[in-house]
């Protein structure tokens, strides 16, 4: 290699002894800023770490500071009921409530029943037209054919009395899938007979109302008569409350009960025959007893959220003997009764009762017409023909007090072969209105006042009234 060589090769080792150093610093400039950035990064990492640890612990400490609080809301409300708890433990135990009591009392298989009312009225009457006898029956109730009537003095009784008190017994018993019930019930005012006087012991004779058994539809016994709708009978201190107007018979029948829907019943029914006949020239009734044929009775009824409504008819044999000469005739009759109520809580109510009829006097108004009358020249029985009618409005004043309305009427037409003299001494018509208030101070007690005017009057014009005033006091259990 020449000198020129040489030099050019020295200044080339030269140079790159120069440059090597330079570019080995570069690279260790390089790696150690890009540790600084990683751990930069690292650090800002790690304080994003530390921030959210920082929110995540404060956070749980919040909820533990709530969970604190709840457990010693907690604790605080045990120890309260802690307290209560032994203040009611430190009372007196309480007695469970009784139990309901049973409707009746058992005897082996049938439910019993016992029921009525205790009774005292007090009254005082005015008969305008005459006295009427002591221990009659109208003393004790109203009774329209007993109103004296003529030109007598009037006259004017006050007495009291516990007669009309009632009593009765219900037995039911189910037997191989049938209801068989039975019904008894007496009172006191019935009988005509006393076992005492009102001078000392004031004893009366106990008397046959009703008594009856049933199976399933069928009755059989003494009971109201299926001609009357018993419904209409108004709210009223007196006895009937109305006689000359309202059907009026208990009496031994058969009757099967068919109910046809929608609040629909008929009650077909056989019953007792009895003609109470009056004879051409006296008034006076007789009871033959020499019937053939029972009393053949229907009534339907419709039962309804409004009330009830009532149609019943009636047809029978009249019949009387005497010796070997015997008269009989027909009779019949119709009867429309209701109770519609004039409140939801049937409180208040409209009651009525039209009847219409043929020789049928002892159904309608206790006999105050004859069924018919007997002549004993031509050995006939002459129709009698009667219209009663009665109305009644309840209203409620108050919860435990209520008035009464109420108005009767009969009125009865002879046949016309009948002369007037035959039957001059007979009842023609009769009426009454009364008005009371009755106050129940508690339940099953009730007092009522009601004052009540009648009148009577003869075929031959002559009539008679009466007004009445009375107090009732009744207990029913």
């Amino acid at each position: 290699m020449n000198k020129g060589g040489k030099a050019l090769l020295g200044a080339l080792l030269a140079a790159s002894a120069l440059t090597a150093p330079q570019a080995a610093v570069a690279k260790a400039a390089n790696s150690i800023e890009a540790r600084l950035e990683r751990l930069e990064a690292e650090m800002k990492g790690l304080r994003r770490d530390l921030d959210v640890s920082k929110i995540e612990n404060e956070a749980l400490k919040v909820r533990a500071e709530r969970a604190e609080t709840r457990a010693l809301a907690a604790e605080a409300e045990a120890q309260e009921n802690g307290k209560r708890l032994a203040v009611v433990e430190a009372r007196p135990a309480v007695p469970p409530a009784p139990k309901p009591q049973a409707d009746g009392f058992k005897s082996g298989a049938t439910t019993i029943k016992l029921g009525g009312y205790v009774k005292l009225l007090a009254g005082t009457t005015r008969f305008g037209n005459g006295e009427l006898a002591t221990n009659a029956l109208g003393r004790d109730f109203y009774l329209p054919q007993q109103i004296p009537t003529g030109t007598a003095p009037a006259s004017r009784i006050t007495e009291f009395t516990a007669k009309q008190s009632r009593f009765w017994l219900n037995f039911g018993t189910d037997v191989a899938g049938h209801a068989v019930k039975a019904y008894l019930e007496t009172d006191f005012q019935t009988a005509p007979g006393t076992q005492g006087s009102q001078r000392t012991t004031n004893g009366y004779n106990l008397a046959l109302r009703r008594a009856y058994l049933q199976v399933d539809r069928w009755t059989f016994g003494e009971d109201w008569s299926t001609f009357q709708f018993t419904g209409a009978l108004p709210e009223s201190t007196d006895y009937v409350g109305g006689a000359e107007g309202t059907v009026f018979v208990r009496q031994p029948l058969v009757r099967y009960s068919a109910p046809l829907g929608k609040g629909m019943t008929l009650h077909l029914g056989i019953e007792n025959p009895e003609s109470g006949t009056a004879t051409s020239g006296s008034p006076t009734l007789i009871e033959n007893g020499d019937d053939h044929l029972p009393d053949f009775t229907a009534r339907l009824v419709h039962s309804g959220k409004s009330g009830e409504l009532s149609l019943a008819g009636v047809f029978r044999q009249i019949r009387t003997e005497t010796g070997a000469v015997s008269a009989d005739a027909s009779g019949y009759g119709a009867s429309l009764g209701g109770k519609l109520f004039l409140n939801s809580a049937r409180t208040g109510d409209v009651r009525f009762m039209l009847t219409y009829g043929r020789n049928i006097g002892r159904y309608v108004g206790l006999n105050f017409a004859p069924d018919a009358v007997y002549v004993p020249a031509s050995n006939t029985l002459a129709n009698v023909d009667v219209l009663a009618a009665i109305g009644a409005v309840r209203v409620p004043l108050a919860p435990r007090l209520r008035a009464n309305l109420m108005g009767s009427y009969q009125s009865v037409s002879y046949d016309g072969s009948l002369s007037p003299a035959d039957i001059a001494t007979f009842n023609k018509s009769a009426w009454s209105a009364a008005a009371n208030l009755f106050y129940s101070p508690v339940d099953s007690v009730d007092v009522g006042i009601e004052y009540r005017h009648g009148a009577r009057k003869l075929v031959n014009g002559a009539d008679g009234s009466t007004d009445r005033l009375e107090a009732a006091f009744k207990y029913s259990f």
